[in-house]
């Protein structure tokens, strides 16, 4: 990547709103992460009202990822060069299209796809654009109350927020509301365009690359400080169980209990959905208490976290009662909210100021993987019934544990001792 440092005496002068300029940020962020999950809940009535099968239903699940992925590997380095601003402005305006789109296609595999690939596409720009805009809208000239991590627990919190508010509003509008399948879509597309137009009274936090100093841009997508080796011994560990935890409580869990949640399906679909991303949201704010630049607790304690919430999801699949899917729910949605906010803050501690939107892209990348992880226990269930969710979960459960004995034994390894190690791959 190209080679600039932007510094607080080249910034504007900060805003005199009374809006906090990176609360605007944070608003268009929660409206994306709204969108990219209203859509979970509806996976049941999806199956039971629309006709499609498990496998069908969780590709659905799977697919904004193909949204995803490539705004986050793009638009990061894209921001980078261009600046903050015109990269994330279309995001909100992504996400209404793809409610849109949902909201029609309640009947149709290609539309629902499509639907996702574009909310897809609105998530990714709002957690790599976005949440690289808010973390240096955390700080001096800014922010100058913000304290070290703030940035990091902000673009957590906005997100998990968005998750879980969306995920339950769509439950419960699906469940007792008129227009199951469109209403919960039609709040989003309000929501989203207030925080879009709130969005363009955010103050740009790193101006565009003159043309003529700009690198080729086959060269700005290369980022160097991925090759940190904390990156792969700590960060990557736990990158994949952040939205593996949060797709095994609110997708797979709800699926499982659909047949034992008292005749309310949607409903309890959300409620598992709100359970996991509370506590994910609640324990973010312990975050910076947890957190520590000496080695990698949090990123320790998350891990552990994940370990027990899978052993009891073995459990909660072979008795189906609801008390233990949402005790299941609740330690995964806390496995869940400790990897994200301590692996964003590795993230921020070992990349470099040209780094970080593109490497915040690899991390959300990973973390994405996890998604897949319904999709192939429903085609595990499907061709060999005698394996079982709770074999699963408990190879899960194992899988875990080796990621926490990596991440143990590197707890204090190739830490980023100044600003001049940063992104640096020999540390």
């Amino acid at each position: 990547m190209s080679v600039r440092f932007d510094t607080a005496v080249d910034a504007p002068a900060p805003s005199r709103s009374r809006i906090a300029p990176w609360a605007l940020v944070s608003a268009a962020m929660f409206a994306v992460a709204w969108g990219g999950n209203e859509f979970t809940p509806l996976l049941v009535m999806y199956r039971l009202d629309h006709g499609f099968s498990p496998v069908v239903v969780d590709a659905f699940l799977f697919a904004y990822v193909l949204g995803i992925v490539p705004a986050l590997l793009l638009g990061g380095p894209l921001s980078d060069r261009l600046g903050r601003r015109p990269v994330m402005l279309p995001a909100p305006v992504i996400a209404a299209a793809g409610s849109l789109v949902l909201a029609f296609g309640a009947d149709s595999a290609l539309l629902l796809v499509v639907g996702r690939i574009l909310s897809g596409i609105a998530l990714g720009l709002g957690m790599a654009v976005g949440g690289s805009w808010l973390k240096e809208l955390s700080v001096p000239p800014w922010d100058t109350a913000a304290g070290p991590g703030a940035g990091a627990r902000r673009a957590a919190m906005s997100l998990t927020a968005g998750f879980a508010i969306g995920a339950g509003t769509a439950g419960v509008l699906a469940q007792w509301a008129p227009w199951p399948s469109g209403l919960a879509y039609a709040l989003h597309i309000t929501i989203t365009i207030g925080a879009g137009i709130a969005l363009v009274a955010a103050p740009e936090s790193r101006p565009a690359t003159p043309v003529g100093e700009r690198a080729r841009l086959i060269d700005d997508l290369k980022i160097p400080a991925a090759s940190h080796r904390r990156f792969w011994l700590v960060i990557a560990p736990v990158a994949p169980w952040v939205f593996g935890a949060a797709s095994c409580a609110y997708a797979v869990m709800p699926a499982l209990m659909a047949d034992h949640s008292g005749g309310r399906p949607i409903a309890f679909s959300a409620l598992l959905c709100v359970v996991a991303l509370g506590c994910g949201f609640a324990i973010q704010a312990l975050g910076r208490r947890i957190d520590t630049p000496r080695s990698a607790r949090a990123v320790i304690v998350a891990l552990s976290f994940l370990v027990v919430g899978m052993a009891l999801g073995a459990v909660a699949a072979g008795r189906l009662t609801v008390p233990l899917a949402v005790l299941a729910a609740a330690v995964l949605g806390c496995g869940y909210g400790m990897a994200l906010v301590s692996g964003l803050q590795e993230i921020q501690r070992i990349a470099r100021p040209d780094d970080l939107a593109g490497l915040t892209a690899v991390f959300y990348s990973l973390t994405y993987i996890g998604f897949a992880i319904p999709a192939i226990l429903a085609l595990v269930v499907e061709n060999w019934p005698a394996v079982g969710y709770p074999v699963m979960f408990l190879f899960g459960a194992a899988v875990a544990a080796a990621s926490l004995v990596l991440v143990i034994g590197n707890s204090r390894a190739h830490l980023p001792e100044t600003g001049s190690d940063r992104g640096n791959p020999d540390r």
